[in-house]
């Protein structure tokens, strides 16, 4: 059996669920796409292409294995994209929850099946279905849970909101020793650039104490200020709007000291070593169309 354990997003990764890019399909039709950045990719002709991601998503899992963690993928479902692990199930201490997603995702979880069956029937939780939510939005940070979410009236008009209020109280629930903490999210359909899709599109804890953070990519001022103030000044990298749209904030701890980065970052990554981190570079730069990066496609089990 699996004994999961995640109580952060830094500590000592032991094992995780890689997606795959294997069959990923044809370039998808306008109305088949799930988030503006896709839909400008396919405008422009520049979709990324299949074996180009495969190799993207190899790099990480050469990082992975360079430091022993146990990478699981999922089964490769004909034609269809499952990179983004991360929507489609999330762990908070011992317990895998299913996340509620776009109806047309479902067959990713599914197609975790073979890892899910490894785990303790116990630890596993399927929300309420009126509750929304994807693993993007989740950051489990000790005795905090952070979410992103959006809770305006339109919430049904944007394909990118994706965790709603009712996923927060109910994981408040599940972990009432935790201190549930959400911020609202800046949404658009139309504009990557003032879209952040998920928490981890615009914010992104690293090391001990530090963090990546995006202010526009918050609603609500000061929710990004309590972020500024939980951290301090000094531990923040504030990333520009330009950086966000790179998905700047997306890269994926493999423990406090170790991370994952994305090898075109050059103003992140000078500063994460001036901060004693060790940075494994990777490229990602095709995957970053779909707006989603490292962080999205890894869904991490057990960290020491």
């Amino acid at each position: 059996m699996l004994e999961l354990n995640i109580k952060n997003e830094t500590s000592r990764l032991r094992a995780v669920i890689l997606g795959t890019a294997q069959s990923i399909g044809d370039i998808p039709k306008i109305e088949d796409c799930y988030d503006p950045k896709s839909i400008e990719h396919v405008l422009s002709g520049t979709y990324p292409k299949e074996e180009d991601m495969i190799l993207e998503m190899d790099s990480v899992a050469e990082v992975l294995k360079k430091y022993n963690v146990q990478v699981f993928r999922p089964d490769v479902i004909d034609s269809y994209n499952q990179i983004f692990s991360r929507d489609i199930a999330f762990v908070i201490d011992n317990t895998l929850i299913k996340s509620n997603i776009l109806p047309d995702r479902e067959k990713e979880y599914i197609a975790i099946e073979n890892i899910i069956s490894q785990l303790n029937v116990e630890n596993i939780e399927v929300l309420p279905e009126k509750c929304h939510i994807e693993g993007g939005d989740v950051m489990p940070w000790n005795e905090y849970i952070f979410i992103g979410t959006y809770s305006g009236n339109d919430y049904s008009n944007y394909i990118t909101a994706r965790t709603n209020i009712h996923a927060v109280n109910t994981l408040q629930k599940l972990f009432p020793h935790k201190k549930v903490k959400s911020f609202e999210l800046r949404k658009s359909n139309t504009n990557a650039k003032e879209n952040a899709l998920h928490l981890d599109c615009c914010f992104q804890p690293i090391g001990k104490d530090k963090a990546i953070l995006h202010k526009n990519g918050f609603l609500i001022e000061s929710e990004y200020e309590w972020l500024v103030n939980f951290f301090g000044k000094e531990n923040i990298f504030e990333i520009t709007k330009d950086e966000m749209y790179q998905m700047n904030s997306n890269i994926f701890s493999i423990s406090e000291k170790v991370i994952i980065s994305e090898k075109n970052f050059t103003r992140l990554n000078t500063w994460l070593r001036e901060n004693g981190f060790i940075v494994e570079e990777v490229p990602y730069t095709e995957i970053a169309k779909q707006e989603g990066l490292l962080r999205c496609s890894t869904l991490p089990l057990i960290r020491d």
